[in-house]
């Protein structure tokens, strides 16, 4: 019987890491502690600059959460289930390497919030994309309402998660949410990506990175707080009580 997550060293400085969990790749705790034993022996081998992450099943990248562990367990099993599930994500987005997810099947809610905390995804025709959590009266809470629309957007995010659709590998493509679409095998056009990867100074890659995401705009609860300063010093400096004033006097404001 297979592991249900597996890794080996597909070229030099490249490992793939298989996700082999029938049906259909549930994120239970299985898959979740060999994700994490995945991440600890690349980080142990010090010789990773680009990690595929796939999955051995035909149809399945992965489905998401284990409903059936979630309709087992209470509140506070829940809460380490979570943080066991965003831990995985953090410290992928995070890892000093480059991550690629290779999707040719379905990747819903927790499969998709795995994807997209790789840096790289590629897509077969295949594919379908989804965070359906609204129907199970839960949102995407392992990193999807955050990751989601910094990959496409804020509307087009609202209206994949609102109406909890699977997107199909070409509008996925369309939208920023894939970066490369084959016809070809998808691990195969993943490894080709990786060859190009390879080549160049992964401090500079990962340099690459972060400068850009540090370019996105501020934190939802630090942008919040900047607001209500804003307004705050509108009101006490500003010329908020002469607006105030001159909408109850029912006159046009003498603003400066």
């Amino acid at each position: 019987m297979p592991e249900v997550v597996s890794w080996r060293a597909a070229s030099p400085g490249v490992w793939i890491v298989t996700m082999d969990r029938p049906p259909a790749n549930a994120l239970g705790v299985p898959i979740l502690d060999g994700l994490h034993a995945a991440l600890d022996a690349a980080e142990q081998s010090g010789d990773v600059k680009v990690m595929i992450i796939a999955s051995a099943l035909d149809g399945f990248f992965a489905a998401g959460a284990d409903i059936l562990h979630l309709s087992t367990i209470d509140a506070e099993s829940f809460l380490a289930y979570g943080n066991q599930m965003r831990a995985v994500n953090d410290r992928l987005a995070g890892a000093g390497w480059i991550s690629v997810a290779a999707v040719d099947g379905l990747a819903l809610g927790g499969g998709l919030e795995l994807a997209m905390a790789c840096t790289l995804r590629v897509s077969g025709p295949r594919a379908a994309f989804g965070l359906p959590e609204v129907k199970l009266g839960l949102i995407p809470g392992a990193g999807g309402t955050q990751r989601l629309p910094r990959l496409v957007g804020r509307g087009r995010a609202f209206d994949i998660m609102l109406t909890a659709r699977q997107v199909p590998a070409a509008e996925a493509l369309a939208i920023g949410l894939v970066d490369r679409l084959t016809d070809d095998d998808v691990v195969k056009e993943a490894l080709a990506l990786a060859a190009d990867l390879v080549t160049s100074s992964l401090p500079a890659q990962l340099a690459v990175i972060r400068a850009v995401d540090t370019s996105y705009a501020l934190p939802l609860d630090e942008g919040l707080q900047a607001e209500a300063d804003e307004e705050q010093g509108l009101f006490e400096h500003g010329e908020a009580t002469e607006g105030i004033q001159a909408f109850l006097a029912k006159r046009p404001p003498n603003f400066s």
